[in-house]
């Protein structure tokens, strides 16, 4: 599904738009990128809502400049505008050749800590939405995620500044399924399941297409595509969703998979940990707060693979779960279970029992960043148009985040 949009000089009903997002309930900031700083810098200004004391202004940087001490310092002009968008603008995050560039917007840590937007720990839900336009890449369109840069690989070899990962929420475009709306968030900040990386993310069904961001007007005006991610810690679900879509995501054989493979050794080591003894493949020295395992008192549905006087193997489905099992047959006529190997894991919406990451009141926290991250490794990332980006306080609905496309689609004539 794309989603048009009309050009700012047909845009009449513009403050209307932004109206909806900001009448949304748990909207605690929206850049239309039209709003700005009405003096000094003129940054981009976030909406928020009425009586807060923070609107989010944006500064631009240079990571790498940063962090290595390499490239140049990035400024507004960094990021073309496209004169029209979902609301009225929109910025371009460009395909740099220099490796020493990697530009962002953001908000600085000193500047969000304890806000509205600084979403953590016990009770929390989060929704972060952004219209985009997306040329290329599958990394980050925003949120707080700093990955740190204390990875061990040659791009650091010549770091001057080393920080632990400070990962809480971000909406990224698609990472490990490339083009989808792929939410992330983190329980510790740093990794998951002795990954070097985060690995609580889920995958929309669907994919956004790749668009030149040079294509013709006409083109890019109907290329538009709503991302989103909602945390629902009632549910203890991610679920990313696409032009308000999220539809149902699995991952086959999830042991074979370069980074999900250690969510599936984090199933096994829960499983066997639970068994008296020591169990042939168990870890004794596995973390037990990096245990995965998805509730599977329930089952969807079951289905016989194979059966036989002695033994049957079944394939049981679970909210988050496919899970072959063998079972024998004892002297007495019982079936007993005997194995258990998890073959499939639900990708969208993904199972997370944990809370938001809480930063440290020390200035250690990451800051708010619009169209890259900071990261080890230094890649380009995302590349094309960004046209709004907003935050709520809460999991949106299925409706409320099929409305947000709507609302900024181009009116019928």
């Amino acid at each position: 599904m794309n989603v048009s949009f009309a050009p700012v000089a047909e845009d009449r009903d513009h403050a209307a738009r932004v109206a909806f997002v900001m009448n949304t309930p748990g909207c605690v900031a929206f850049w239309d990128f039209v709003k700005r700083e009405p003096d000094g810098k003129q940054r981009f200004t976030a909406h928020v809502p009425a009586g807060a004391s923070n609107d989010y202004a944006l500064d631009a940087a240079n990571y790498i400049k940063d962090y290595w001490g390499e490239g140049r310092e990035a400024s507004y002009a960094d990021f073309p505008l496209l004169g029209r968008g979902p609301f009225g603008e929109a910025i371009q995050i460009r395909k740099e050749d220099d490796p020493t560039f990697r530009p962002f917007l953001y908000v600085p840590r000193e500047r969000l800590h304890d806000s509205p937007i600084d979403i953590k720990g016990a009770n929390q839900s989060v929704t972060v939405v952004v219209w985009a336009i997306r040329e290329s890449g599958n990394h980050a369109l925003a949120g707080i995620w700093h990955e740190g840069t204390d990875l061990k690989q040659n791009e650091t070899s010549s770091i001057q500044k080393v920080e632990r990962g400070q990962r809480q929420y971000a909406l990224f475009a698609g990472l490990n399924k490339a083009g989808s709306a792929c939410g992330h968030v983190s329980e510790n900040g740093a990794s998951s399941f002795l990954n070097r990386y985060a690995l609580h993310k889920s995958n929309s069904a669907d994919i956004s297409p790749a668009v030149p961001s040079d294509s013709p007007a006409e083109v890019l005006d109907a290329s538009w595509q709503c991302f989103a991610m909602t945390f629902d810690y009632e549910r203890d679900e991610l679920t990313s969703w696409l032009n308000g879509r999220s539809g149902d995501r699995w991952l086959d054989n999830p042991q074979k998979d370069g980074l999900i493979s250690s969510a599936y050794n984090a199933w096994k080591q829960g499983h066997l940990n639970r068994e008296p003894g020591m169990q042939p493949g168990e870890d004794a020295n596995f973390p037990k707060d990096q245990f995965y395992n998805p509730p599977e008192e329930k089952t969807v549905s079951v289905k016989v693979l194979q059966e036989s006087e002695a033994e049957r193997v079944e394939l049981r489905e679970y909210p988050y779960t496919r899970v072959k099992v063998t079972l024998k047959k004892s002297a007495a006529g019982d079936w007993t279970l005997v194995d258990r190997d998890l073959v499939g894991l639900r990708l969208n919406p993904w199972w997370y029992p944990h809370d938001l990451y809480t930063p440290a009141s020390d200035g250690s926290g990451g800051p708010f960043t619009i169209g890259r991250v900071i990261h080890s490794s230094r890649s380009v990332g995302f590349t094309g148009w960004i046209g709004g980006v907003a935050v709520f306080n809460r999991a949106l609905s299925g409706d409320e985040l099929k409305a947000l496309p709507a609302v900024a689609s181009k009116p019928k004539q």
